[in-house]
């Protein structure tokens, strides 16, 4: 199993046996869609891991194992959604969404960030992420590492106790995981 990859993907660090063998499968799902968003760059589409039942099954499980002592996941906007919705499902805990701005009706706290296009700001909802509160963020896909870095940091604003951050793919090359400082990164697949 060491050292296997489907299109230039292989199993995320420390994962051996049949969990390695089992997210292999996943990374088969994975589609690269060369020169999307503009030309040069590789995007890793997850939309067929999703589809797939087995291998969606396979990512809610491996992550959800990682979330620990948390009290909630935290999805990010968008794919984080439905992997952290799913993750809190079977970690037995409650999920919250991190959005965009001017998606929330009550705002708690926001952040504003570059990232690889441009720049954004991420919002949480008031009122259902107290201070202390223990939480494990996840996300789809680890690039830059702005958006999670964002994430990260405007849940430690509020009060929250970042344990951990989830995700299905970290593209090592763009050295996201540099922007995330000590806190523990959990990527199933690495590109």
């Amino acid at each position: 199993m060491s050292g296997a990859q489907v299109d230039g993907i292989r199993v995320g660090p420390g994962i051996t046996g049949d969990s390695a063998d089992d997210l292999l499968r996943v990374a088969e799902l994975v589609r690269s869609v060369p020169d999307y968003p503009q030309p040069g760059v590789l995007f890793r589409d997850i939309t067929p891991v999703l589809a797939h039942g087995e291998s969606f099954a396979t990512v809610t499980t491996e992550l959800a194992a990682n979330a620990g002592e948390a009290d909630l996941v935290i999805g990010v906007e968008a794919r984080g959604f439905l992997l952290g919705a799913a993750v809190a499902l079977v970690a037995g805990v409650g999920t919250v969404p991190v959005r965009k701005a001017g998606k929330l009706p009550a705002v708690a706290a926001s952040r504003s960030y570059d990232l690889e296009y441009g720049s954004a700001t991420l919002e949480l909802p008031a009122g259902v992420v107290e201070p202390g509160t223990r939480v494990y963020v996840v996300d789809d896909v680890l690039a830059t590492g702005g958006t999670a870095a964002a994430a990260c940091a405007l849940l430690a604003d509020a009060g929250a106790e970042v344990v951990g951050f989830g995700t299905l793919l970290e593209l090592a090359a763009l050295d996201g995981r540099a922007k995330l400082g000590d806190l523990r990164i959990d990527a199933l697949l690495n590109a």
